[in-house]
């Protein structure tokens, strides 16, 4: 079996944008820890079986809606707080990509609208002050596959 190509956690990218006409995207500092999800809802429906009704009937499922979120934990950089602030206290959700570089410099990029959900800082005695943020999608989020030359 061959081994799988992997990521580095330095090579797992949260971005948000400066929200000019042609974006520029920067990573806050001081995630630990981050993630990046993606789900459907859907709408459920009982299907009989018209031949046996006393038969059990199969579930099918229609998508009614997709999103995503972005969590990540860490520790508070006096760098990052600005942009934490502005996209929190914006009402307009601001644009965000999710990058995965691979180390052959492949990258596989994901972009869209997030609203920040929350910004919750943290300290105990003895240890260094800690942020945690959540973000929710507003809208499509786009999946892109670029190749190294």
């Amino acid at each position: 079996m061959a081994k799988p190509v992997t990521v580095k956690f330095g090579q797992f990218f949260v971005r948000l944008s400066d929200g000019a006409a042609t974006p520029v995207f920067t990573a806050p500092c001081g995630f630990t820890s981050k993630s990046f999800s993606r789900n459907k809802t859907f709408g459920e429906t009982n299907v009989p079986n018209c031949d046996d009704p006393d038969a059990p009937s199969w579930i099918e499922r229609d998508v009614q809606s997709m999103s995503g979120s972005i969590s990540g934990e860490g520790v508070l950089a006096k760098s990052a707080v600005p942009d934490w602030e502005a996209a929190l206290a914006d009402t307009d959700s601001i644009e965000c990509e999710v990058e995965f570089v691979y180390p052959d410099g492949d990258s596989d990029i994901y972009t869209g609208n997030f609203h920040v959900e929350s910004f919750e800082v943290s300290g105990s005695r003895g240890e260094r002050v800690t942020v945690s943020v959540s973000m929710q999608s507003d809208g499509e989020i786009t999946y892109e596959r670029t190749t190294a030359p």
